[in-house]
């Protein structure tokens, strides 16, 4: 038999393509506990004119478990160890208690829990029990199940990854949505093998595309176990659920690799449709939204946290917002110039304009643009160029209008396609990565929001040099890379006097040398003072003119000559960073980033030098700032 809730309040029996219709008033939770003396109602309605609801709209419960190990398994590789599982795992079968509130219907669209970036779904079986029982054992456990469902465990990684570090269990990670349905079957018409588990085949797909299938006999522990257990000491009611857990691989967090992040799809965004199947459970077809951003709540201060340093732009104090630097050129400046705190800017002409790069999430973007329309709104966004491929320099680009043509040097371009995406950067705000590392990074990126960033990719690629025309007006765009990055444009606004140098320049705040040679930097900064720009606008700190470029020219041969002589003296890098006399450089503010500095220059000086990768390069910087 398949029961179904339909059109808000209705239960009714599917038989083909009719559904059977009890009388109004009655709930499948009522009918559960005598299924099998249920009369097949007579009023029947074409299945095509109701609309699907769960089968169980508001359970008394819902306890969602892990009866599959391989889905556990593969979680903790996925956030970077190794698959191996503490011996309690294979003691009792873990379960959590979702929101009986939260659960959906099959075809209803599922809102992205707010503040989330890694949102992801769980293909799992739901068991629904039908009559009262307490302390069963697994045989009589199983005899309390009146049937099955599909059910969806929406699941917000990066909040349940911050929470689980309170040890207290699941809370918003898992509390935003539960769908169930499309309709509930009961144990008769589902195949089951020799040892009593459920043999059905399962399969998940994201936008058409396969994420993952795979068999529910895979079991490590059988819902009759996982009721019997959840029955001790407890009276289980009729309509409590009971989640599986996910079918391995029926997920997307178990496809993340921290070691070949470009294989990732990326977690799900509004507009991502999610489709579930299971043999003889039907299908479940949901939307996914996006949602509203969450209110903030302010930290509370930790008494045993060592106090940090207030970080000051030795620069001098300048403004957030929009300033005209030009005639008909304007920066946008995001202080203090740190972390993710970078500069972008417009240039108008007549009825056209350029933008130099977006903002490092969404709402700064938005922010942005929005100030700007004073301006775009009479010259239109033709022409957006991207000086390099750092996400705060690019990540808003889904914003830009979709007549505008995005421009990039070709590395960047390439580098753009290669690096992780935007939202696995929210790693840095959640992960438990020590005592040093893990403040360090939540001070320098705690403060943006991850989600919902779909990167757009350049319209236009250029090598070494490109001019535009913007409403008449000539602007020159300047390929000086590898130096920051594996390419770093500088745009020229000649008839204004207005350099706008991307990464290339760091004013009040530490260059740091990601791509690099060092050489080519300092020759970069040769270029640009070849330019004759009055006014430059950096990609952080304030706007500066040709001092602001031989301050950086000097720290890079500073440094560089500093690496040199301790390459000499036979340092290892970490020794050669920690000793280094940054003299009048000190007070920069992300003045740690000479460990990547000394990095780089070490693997100029020999390549054999050892690799170091990113998350182990912050670790340094972390303990050099502390």
């Amino acid at each position: 038999m398949r029961l179904i809730t339909f059109d808000a309040d209705r239960v009714g029996v599917l038989r083909g393509d009719q559904v059977h219709a009890f009388p109004r008033g009655t709930a499948l939770i009522d009918l559960l506990p005598s299924l099998s003396q249920v009369s097949v109602p007579d009023e029947a309605i074409p299945r095509a004119d109701v609309t699907l609801n769960a089968p169980v709209p508001r359970p008394p419960s819902i306890r969602d478990c892990l009866c599959f190990l391989d889905h556990m398994r593969g979680c903790l590789r996925a956030m970077g160890g190794t698959g191996a599982l503490e011996p309690t795992w294979y003691q009792i079968p873990a379960f959590y208690f979702g929101n009986p509130a939260t659960v959906i219907g099959p075809h209803d669209d599922v809102p992205i829990s707010p503040g989330s970036a890694w949102f992801d779904f769980e293909l799992e079986i739901g068991a629904v029990i039908g009559k009262p029982g307490r302390d069963l054992t697994p045989e009589q456990a199983g005899e309390h199940i009146a049937g099955y469902t599909l059910l969806c465990d929406w699941s917000a990684r990066d909040l349940q990854h911050l929470e689980s570090q309170l040890k207290i269990g699941q809370a918003k990670g898992k509390d935003g949505a539960t769908t169930l349905g499309p309709w509930l079957v009961t144990p008769d018409e589902l195949p089951f093998g020799p040892d009593g588990r459920l043999a059905i085949q399962v399969r998940a797909e994201v936008n058409g595309a396969l994420v993952g299938e795979g068999r529910t006999d895979a079991m490590d522990w059988t819902f009759a176990e996982v009721v019997s257990y959840a029955s001790r000491g407890v009276e289980l009611q009729p309509g409590d659920v009971f989640g599986s857990g996910t079918v391995p691989g029926c997920c997307l967090i178990e496809h993340l690799s921290f070691a070949d992040l470009g294989a990732f799809r990326g977690w799900l965004k509004d507009g991502d449709v999610v489709t579930l199947r299971a043999e003889g459970l039907g299908e479940v077809r949901q939307t996914v939204r996006a949602s509203t951003a969450p209110h903030p709540l302010a930290a509370r201060t930790d008494p045993a946290a060592k106090p940090r340093r207030a970080r000051v732009n030795p620069a001098g104090p300048y403004r957030r917002g929009l300033h005209e630097v030009g005639d008909g050129v304007w920066a946008w400046l995001l202080p203090d110039g740190g972390y993710g705190r970078s500069n972008a800017g417009l240039v108008a002409g007549d009825g056209a304009s350029l933008l130099v790069d977006t903002l490092y999430d969404l709402p700064l973007t938005a922010e942005m643009l929005d100030a700007l329309r004073n301006v775009t709104d009479r010259h239109p966004i033709g022409h957006a160029v991207l000086t390099h491929a750092n996400g705060d320099h690019t990540h808003g680009g889904q914003l830009l209008p979709g007549s505008a043509r995005v421009v990039a040097a070709e590395g960047t371009a390439h580098e753009m396609r290669t690096e992780m995406a935007p939202e696995l950067t929210a790693a840095l705000q959640i992960m438990d990565l020590g005592p040093v590392l893990t403040p360090y990074l939540r001070s320098r990126f705690g403060p943006f929001d991850f989600g919902g960033i779909r990167l757009r990719e350049p319209d236009q690629t250029f090598q070494k040099r490109l001019t535009l025309d913007v409403g008449g007006r000539e602007v020159h765009l300047l390929d000086l890379g590898p130096a920051h990055t594996e390419a770093d444009t500088v745009v020229h606004v000649p008839d204004a006097g207005v350099l706008f140098a991307g990464d290339l320049l760091f004013i009040g705040c530490t260059p740091i040398v990601w791509g690099g040679p060092i050489a080519n930097w300092i020759a970069a900064c040769d270029t640009m003072l070849g330019l004759g720009a009055t006014t430059v606008v950096p990609g952080h700190g304030p706007v500066t003119d040709a001092s602001g470029i031989e301050a950086v020219r000097g720290y890079l041969s500073h440094v560089a000559q500093q690496a040199d002589e301790a390459h000499e003296k036979g340092l290892d890098v970490k020794e050669a960073a920690f000793c280094l006399d940054l003299g009048e450089y000190r007070d920069w503010l992300d003045a740690e980033r000479v460990v990547v500095n000394v990095y780089q220059r070490y693997r100029e000086i020999d390549p054999a030098t050892p690799e170091l990768d990113r998350m182990a390069l912050f670790a340094m910087m972390a303990e050099w700032d502390a």
